[in-house]
């Protein structure tokens, strides 16, 4: 049942015309045919359907549906084509595949079998009706748009039928049958908001929107100024209890403003206190000059007598001054000569030295040469003592030959052990590349029991079970299906896959009966685990031949039959062919699914496959037509890793041959082994025969060799002898020039030692002359000094009140600067600032008064402990926020009221005409169940600002709808 278009009354479908070339066939809805004409007849209005052009759609080859001006409703029997009518209406008018609740992709709605499909809805339309062409192309699904005959696109198709107030998916105005239960599970409100787009004027729904919108907006208004004014009110709590601690904060810095005002001026009173202090030390010191000054001028004539006598003496220090320097002079060139004098001794000790070595020298070569000749002599008695050794030769010889018999035999062997080592090197490296691939065999194995064992782990304990108990068993008892099917090729294996349920999948299967019996008593009865077992047929079908050669059917893509696409063990194989018939079920490819049509009329064909499809085909019994369904092949999970037994087997067996061969060779090379070390023990017995010959033979020539070089090394000595007495008068003449040249030092020295004994009487003579000037002076100092006890006084005095003077006048420029410092005035100013100059005026002017009341002001300042700056910054901070909030909170209320306004209006232009609309739907709705002996009512309800849909009906109405629903149905 579909619902199509704004229309109250139920009308027929008129002048339906089919055409099929398919095999089936539909009827239509027989009314009677009209023409349509240009649209202009009673009863229509804009956007009625006046004629439906299907073109391979869905089951109809070619249909043209002429619909009458009150179409509402679409009824007919199963098979007559209903559905492809309403989906030709959705789909013509632009509207969605999810509206229909079939399939999602367009190219589904094309009759199967076809590459294209078109659909062409005709609408009326004042002035000019509209034309909709939509064409679907099945190899792209795409869709091509067609306006009154000219291309276009599908929003301006989506506009114009929005224009006629056409709305495909609005489930009041077209409900398709599988939309029937969504129709009954929408809401009240969705109901409402729905009936407003079918039936109501275009603006009810926006009046409607409008509406939601200001009271969402409303809403949110209404949080911000709650949010607002809880806002506003905790921020004025806080501040009423922060209120008490600002005051204290702000009384707290008074005092500290206090203190920072006495630490400023506190300075300048010290600065002040030291300059009065030093004015009076630069008086003091003024009188003390003065006195100094008389006292001095009554001493100026010993002074002059002092001066004169000092005149005297400076020429006389001066010249002893002179002659110290000439006695240190003639002292350093005494001892330079006393150096050059020992150093000539050291070289004559040396010259002595040298001899002395020359004569050890001598000596030990002379022991040399002794001892050489006496080696000679023993030497050449030993060569005496040896006698003939010519017999040796041949001896050495035989060793020789049998050496060489040996390392030929040695070289034979080395080059069988080399063959023997490539031969298993080779057998080595082969066994390594079988075991790799029966690893990789062991290893797709285990993924296939991996998935076994996640999908059924009940099935996977019991292929355990089964693999220790094997013995247990007369007959062949094969692992579950999925394990021992190998797929020659991975492609297929979805193929196999979906043609044999995973129940047999996971299935045992036994050669007898009664081991399948006992299996099943131990792991279903005994541990209690679910699997699925299955015994072989008596009488083998694996290889049963198929109802028809593979060649016969290559024509239309088939390359193979089910069976030879896997390989199985005999009784899985013969199972598979007698159960599901694998021998017999083709697979095709692409091609097949282009001859779909031609395939299915082939005889004897009741499964087969395409590249992605599987068709199944059945005859019915009674009528003996062949109905056909296909599902989409799934992607294989269990067998695309393929293991093939029987490649296993031979891997084994291969790894097996390799690995004996290889045994017998390490047992041969042992054999060549010792063999080598009884040649090498033999070999190493005559190499230690023929050391010993060689030594005999060659020790006659050693021993002649070791006399020729004795006797070379003796004349060499001999050639190189030192003469003792030549060596000996050259040391006497060598001494005797050194001893000429120390004669002429030690008279340089002399001469010296003169120099400084005259310097040193003529500086005791001056010495003698400035002692009895000296004490001269020291009388008159005494005389001068005994009469000047107050005078130096006077001087010491003013040297203290000079040092006191300097001191207060660093003082006084510390104090200044540090002054300066304090009250951030710059080094060039003296003058205190006016505000400065104002806040002193009104504090003491004494030191101890500061200090008492600086005292004072930081006890008190002390008492508020507990305080911060940064509450003081929050209470300010806060009170501006309290008053931005207060702003904007009458800002909102503002536009609260304004929203609340707008709200009453909008209401008001939208529920009047909906009152209206409701009655209308209300009175024709009641006249539907009248006419259907039922009873039935719409009301519209408004409670607490939301609208919704009450329905009231009465048991006995509901349930005549049901049985007359029913009826209909059948």
């Amino acid at each position: 049942m579909a619902s199509v278009g704004k229309r109250k009354r139920v009308s027929n479908v008129t002048n339906t015309q089919t055409s099929n070339n398919g095999a089936r066939s539909y009827s239509g809805i027989k009314t009677d045919p009209r023409a349509v004409g240009d649209g202009k007849m009673a009863g229509f209005v804009e956007g009625s359907i006046l004629c439906i052009t299907m073109q391979n759609f869905l089951t109809y080859d070619h249909s043209i549906v002429h619909p009458g001006p009150n179409l509402n409703m679409i009824v007919g029997a199963n098979g007559t084509g209903k559905s492809s009518i309403v989906c030709a209406i959705c789909l013509g008018l632009a509207g969605k595949t999810a509206i229909l609740g079939r399939g999602d992709k367009v190219g589904l709605y094309v009759k199967r079998g076809c590459n294209k499909g078109s659909v062409e809805i005709e609408l009326y339309k004042a002035g000019a009706n509209l034309v909709i062409n939509r064409e679907i192309h099945v190899e792209n699904n795409q869709s091509v748009w067609m306006l009154n005959g000219r291309h276009s696109s599908q929003k301006a198709v989506e506009e114009e039928v929005k224009a006629l107030q056409i709305q495909v998916s609005n489930l009041c105005q077209f409900l398709p049958q599988e939309k029937v239960g969504e129709f009954a599970k929408i809401t009240k409100i969705e109901l409402l908001e729905a009936t407003e787009k079918s039936v109501g004027p275009p603006e009810m729904y926006e009046f409607h929107c409008e509406l939601k919108t200001f009271r969402t907006k409303e809403r949110e208004l209404e949080n911000v100024c709650k949010e607002k004014a809880s806002a506003l009110e905790k921020f004025k709590q806080r501040n009423e209890r922060n209120k008490h601690d600002v005051e204290r904060y702000y009384e707290k810095k008074r005092h500290l403003d206090m203190i920072k005002m006495l630490e400023k001026k506190k300075p300048w009173v010290e600065y002040e206190t030291a300059r009065k202090e030093l004015e009076g030390v630069k008086k003091e010191r003024e009188n003390a000059k003065k006195q100094l000054k008389t006292v001095r001028e009554s001493q100026a004539p010993t002074l002059k007598k002092i001066q004169h006598i000092d005149s005297q003496l400076r020429p006389i220090e001066n010249q002893m001054k002179d002659k110290t320097a000439r006695i240190r002079e003639a002292s350093q060139k005494c001892k330079q000569k006393r150096d050059h004098l020992d150093s000539k001794h050291r070289e004559i000790e040396d010259i002595k030295q040298a001899f002395s070595l020359k004569q050890t020298e001598e000596a030990d070569r002379q022991k040399r040469i002794s001892n050489t000749r006496r080696m000679i002599d023993d030497l050449r008695a030993e060569l005496a003592n040896l006698g003939d050794i010519s017999d040796v030769t041949p001896r050495i010889d035989v060793v020789n030959t049998e050496q060489r018999r040996i390392q030929e035999e040695k070289a034979k062997m080395e080059g069988e052990k080399a063959d023997l080592r490539r031969e298993k090197d080779n057998l080595n490296g082969e066994c390594r590349l079988l075991k790799n691939r029966l690893r990789s065999l062991d290893d797709m194995m285990k993924i296939k029991e991996e998935k076994l064992r996640v999908r059924s782990r009940d099935t996977y304990a019991a292929v355990q079970w089964l693999r220790q108990n094997k013995h247990l068993f007369s007959g062949n008892v094969y692992e579950p299906m999925m394990l021992v099917i190998s797929v020659r090729n991975p492609n297929h294996a979805k193929y196999v896959e979906n043609h044999i349920p995973f129940n047999d999948l996971r299935a045992f299967v036994f050669q007898k009966r009664e081991d399948m019996e006992k299996f099943m008593t131990e792991v279903r009865d005994s541990q209690n685990l679910r699997v699925n077992s299955v015994f072989a047929p008596v009488e083998s079908c694996a290889t049963r031949p198929p109802s028809r050669p593979i060649e016969s059917l290559k024509r239309f893509g088939f390359f193979a039959y089910l069976r030879e696409l896997f390989d199985a063990p005999e009784e899985v194989m013969s199972y598979l062919c007698n159960q599901y018939k694998v021998h017999d079920v083709p697979v095709g490819t692409d091609q097949t699914k282009a001859m779909i049509k031609t395939v299915i009329d082939e005889p004897y064909l009741k499964v087969l496959y395409t590249a992605e499809e599987k068709y199944s085909l059945k005859k019915s019994f009674y009528s003996g037509k062949t109905s056909t369904s296909n599902s989409a092949v799934r992607p294989s999970q269990y067998l695309t890793m393929a293991v093939d037994a029987e490649d296993k087997r031979q891997l084994e067996e291969q790894i097996s041959t390799a690995e004996k061969s290889m045994q017998a060779i390490d047992a041969q090379m042992i054999a060549t082994q010792e063999s080598a070390a009884k040649l090498d023990r033999r070999d190493n017995e005559l190499r230690a025969q023929k050391k010993a010959l060689s030594e005999l033979k060659g020790k006659k020539r050693q021993l002649e060799q070791k006399i020729s070089t004795k006797q070379d090394s003796l004349r060499q000595m001999e050639q190189g002898g030192i003469d003792l007495q030549k060596a000996e008068e050259e040391t006497k003449a060598q001494i005797s020039a050194v001893n000429s040249q120390k004669v002429a030092i030690v008279a340089e020295f002399m001469a010296h030692m003169k120099l400084r004994a005259t310097l040193s009487m003529e500086k005791v003579y001056m010495a003698l002359e400035t002692v009895g000037m000296t004490a001269e002076k020291t009388k008159l100092e005494t005389d001068c000094r005994d009469g000047s006890a107050e005078l130096r006084v006077l001087e010491q005095a003013c040297a203290m009140l000079e040092q006191r003077k300097a001191r207060l006048l660093e003082k006084c420029k510390g104090l200044l600067r540090r002054a300066r410092e304090i009250c951030n005035m710059d080094p060039g100013e003296s003058v205190v600032p006016p505000d400065l100059h104002t806040a002193f005026s009104q504090l003491p002017d004494t030191l101890d008064e500061i200090d008492a009341m600086l005292n004072e002001e930081r006890s008190r300042a002390e008492c508020f402990t507990g305080l911060s700056e940064n509450v003081v910054d929050e209470y300010n901070r806060r009170e501006q926020e309290i008053k931005n909030l207060e702003k904007e909170l009458d800002d909102k209320s503002n536009a609260l009221d304004t929203y609340r306004q707008n709200i009453s209006e909008a209401k008001e232009r939208w529920l009047n005409p909906l009152k209206q609309l409701v009655e209308q739907i209300n009175d024709k709705f009641s006249d539907f169940f009248r006419s259907m002996q039922c009873a039935g009512e719409v009301d519209l309800h408004s409670e607490n600002e939301r609208v919704v849909r009450q329905t009231v009906v009465s048991q006995a109405a509901m349930k005549e709808a049901k049985e007359i629903h029913r009826e209909r149905k059948h």
